[in-house]
């Protein structure tokens, strides 16, 4: 099922991606009032390294997201770093829903209506990659196999020291009974 899911999660994206990296602007005017609020933000709490390399213009960051599209999208169809592609689609498809489909600025009750679908389209979007991104495909996830392996060791150390102890008395006990014999031998003798 996962075969046949990723690949179809992902075609949008792919899609849509292709499209804004060959032709962005006409998505800019949409895309324009986010970044213009995004990116000053973004650089003031990025790294220099980061924020460095955030491109200035609407038309390069529509590009710089549908690459990211893309490469999610094809990363999360082949599943190839499927977790990671679904996890930078579910960052990226944010803000791309806020700028492509602000259905409470329109006045147009019909227009309203259309923006609202496709905003809930990509909230529904946005749930799948969630899924997608924590989807371990019924392995156990890293978070999981830290707690049970505390888990297994603590129970091991005490299994340990339990089996240590016994031993402990058993030893002792042999001792004391060796001890006798050798002083019931020395009255004896």
């Amino acid at each position: 099922m996962r075969a046949l899911a990723r690949p179809l999660l992902s075609a949008i994206f792919v899609v849509q991606g292709v499209n804004s990296i060959r032709n962005p602007e006409p998505l800019v005017p949409k895309a324009q009032p986010v970044t213009d609020r995004l990116v000053p933000m973004v650089k003031k709490v990025a790294p220099a390294q980061v924020g460095d390399r955030i491109p200035d213009t609407t038309v390069n960051l529509v590009r710089l997201n549908g690459a990211v599209h893309l490469v999610g999208g094809l990363a999360l169809a082949t599943g190839k770093g499927r977790r990671l592609g679904a996890g930078l689609l579910a960052a990226s498809l944010v803000p791309t829903t806020i700028a492509g489909h602000p259905f409470w600025l329109e006045k147009d009750k019909t227009v309203r209506n259309a923006q609202r679908i496709q905003f809930l389209k990509n909230l529904g979007l946005l749930g799948g990659l969630l899924l997608a991104a924590v989807d371990t495909e019924g392995k156990p996830g890293v978070a999981w196999r830290a707690t049970h392996g505390a888990k297994a060791a603590t129970r091991e150390t005490k299994r340990g020291a339990k089996a240590a102890k016994r031993e402990a008395k058993q030893l002792a006990h042999e001792a004391r009974q060796a001890a006798k014999l050798a002083k019931a031998e020395l009255h004896l003798g």
